[in-house]
């Protein structure tokens, strides 16, 4: 949901306020700032946790307690007159509607260094809340509590009456749910379309890899990942998977201006907008785009956001399909993902060991690697990945623990725990 980080940010200013005059320049506008081109360079990682008292993983969070436990790094979505300081490596945290806590990295030029600097941070937050007897989750969704929203603001507030009418999934996803996120530069224009296919059709391969969210609420739920279940049970409009494309930038800008607004920030009164009112409609004055006056770049900046597709596409790709993992084993799938997308000819590798489950994302997320195909695209990407880590720049040790735990849950049906995330 809302990150801070150092990759290309929204329009300010004066271009903020300007008015988008037509669909074309809308779409227009899309394509340029969700798509960045020039060498790969940086990378960051998002990394959600639910938490939970050590003494009563079951007991709900009281927003207040939440907010002493971290202290001067509390968002201000939790306390207005927080600070919100960054941890001491740099990584903003936020909190998600549910109160899951969210480190975001900056990003950086070597998975070296950005794991170096994300395991320092996740140490000094773990240690944090452990002092008020608070402890992260392991999984990509709450195993104890059912949902419940923590996080008071306008904007959690309009997605919740929205989803209601839908069931369970919105609530599920805002304040249960848990996801790692991979950021990786869009590459170079000619690269972009095998990349944004890549980065794609490794979905379901890699969401079942690394599933984990089988337990919610005390209950199995018979999925591997019900964490992407529960996305998927929002709003199809703002969570479909995109496809191979000859020209990603100008059918994402296409898919924004036909996306429904969700929420609409105000000074005064609900965020909510109406059901079908689309973006292309509060351009073009249609249905009750007269209640709002004409949108702005900074409406438009802001209705980017409502997106939860797979990848969403920031100036960077910000790759969502992966479960949270245990805070000793975010590296793994990190690392994997950095390596499959390093080389031109690994990517076109990719893309052949993907073809045969390509878009089989809700067979991934129900069976995980108990599904055959699925298991058989699994092998042989985690056969891939390992041999190019070495493109990661980690150290050989690193690279050897990683391949290990990678050909483990790989060679596991039931893409078991390794040894190390069960110490």
């Amino acid at each position: 949901m809302a990150t801070v980080r150092d990759f290309p940010s929204p329009a300010t200013g004066n271009l903020a306020a300007r008015v988008v005059s037509d669909r074309a320049e809308g779409e227009a506008y899309v394509a340029s700032v969700c798509f960045k081109h020039g060498p790969p360079r940086l990378l960051g990682v998002e990394l959600e946790y639910t938490l939970h008292h050590r003494d009563d993983p079951s007991r709900p969070l009281d927003p207040g307690e939440l907010a002493a436990a971290l202290g001067p790094h509390t968002p201000v979505t939790l306390d207005p007159g927080s600070p919100a300081t960054p941890l001491p490596g740099g990584s903003p945290v936020s909190l998600e509607p549910g109160g899951q806590v969210e480190l975001s990295a900056l990003p950086s030029e070597s998975l070296a260094d950005l794991a170096g600097v994300v395991d320092a941070d996740l140490a000094y937050l773990t240690e944090l809340l452990a002092r008020s007897g608070l402890e992260l989750g392991a999984t990509g969704i709450d195993a104890h509590r059912a949902p419940r929203r923590v996080l008071q603001t306008p904007r959690y507030a309009a997605m919740e009456r929205r989803f209601a009418p839908d069931g369970p999934g919105g609530a599920t996803m805002m304040s249960s749910t848990a996801g790692l996120q991979v950021c990786v530069d869009t590459g170079e224009a000619g690269d972009l379309p095998a990349r944004w296919a890549a980065v794609h059709e490794l979905g379901p391969v890699l969401l079942a890899l690394f599933a984990n969210s089988r337990v919610h609420a005390g209950k199995d739920t018979g999925s591997a990942s019900a964490r992407w279940l529960a996305v998927m049970a929002t709003e199809r409009a703002r969570t479909f998977a995109a496809t191979a494309s000859p020209d990603p930038p100008a059918d994402w800008g296409r898919r924004m201006m036909d996306t429904p607004v969700m929420v609409v920030p105000r000074r005064d009164g609900p965020w909510d907008a109406p059901v079908r009112f689309t973006f292309a409609d509060w351009i073009e004055g249609r249905g009750e785009a007269g209640v709002f006056g004409p949108p702005t770049v900074a409406d438009l900046d802001y209705h980017l956001t409502t997106l939860f597709t797979p990848v969403r596409p920031q100036g960077y790709l910000e790759i969502r399909y992966l479960d949270a993992q245990p805070p000793r084993g975010w590296l793994d799938a990190t690392a994997l993902l950095v390596a499959l997308l390093a080389r031109p000819s690994t990517v076109d590798r990719v893309r052949e060991l993907c073809e045969p489950v390509a878009g089989a994302w809700e067979t991934a997320a129900g069976r995980g690697l108990a599904d055959p195909a699925i298991a058989a695209a699994a092998r042989a990407v985690a056969d891939l990945g390992c041999a190019a880590l070495g493109d990661t720049g980690l150290a050989p040790p690193v690279i050897d623990r990683i391949a290990a735990a990678v050909q483990h849950r790989a060679a596991s049906p039931s893409a078991s725990p390794t040894p190390e995330e069960r110490a």
